[in-house]
């Protein structure tokens, strides 16, 4: 539970240190729901980089595709959710937390580099921190695939 929880905080202080150093928006609010999969179950298939890493960008693709076609609307946001779901579905790559990201996107209306900064750039650092952990500190085989 203790190395769990220190993952978690390795990891968010990562992000925020990269972000406040090189002035770049490197946090996601679901980053914190992907810690506690990462760090508290790496041999959950929903916790391997892979799922991580693509689940965030599809996701967050997905919310900032439907928010610049149909608008702000209650609706756009419902099927930008259930989009995001089925593209996780259909590349196996289901991360659980990513689903909020179209939520997110909606509610904080950015542009298109927030795909860049800070959904896939964090998500990377993520899933880095989180193998790195995992296998050094840990010595858990992880990830269990790629």
């Amino acid at each position: 539970m203790l190395l769990a929880a220190l993952g978690g905080f390795v990891a968010i202080a990562a992000i925020a240190l990269l972000a406040s150093n090189f002035h770049a928006a490197l946090m996601l609010g679901s980053f914190g729901a992907s810690c506690v999969l990462v760090f508290g179950f790496p041999d959950a298939p929903f916790s391997q980089p892979r799922n991580v890493v693509i689940g965030h960008t599809l996701s967050s693709f997905v919310g900032l595709l439907c928010l610049t076609l149909f608008g702000p609307h209650w609706w756009a946001v419902a099927l930008a959710v259930s989009l995001a779901i089925a593209a996780m579905m259909l590349t196996r790559t289901v991360h659980p937390p990513a689903g909020s990201n179209p939520v997110i996107i909606f509610l904080a209306m950015p542009q298109w580099d927030f795909l860049l900064f800070p959904t896939l750039s964090g998500a990377l650092v993520l899933a880095t921190i989180g193998l790195l952990y995992n296998r050094v500190l840990r010595g858990h085989a992880y990830p269990k695939y790629w």
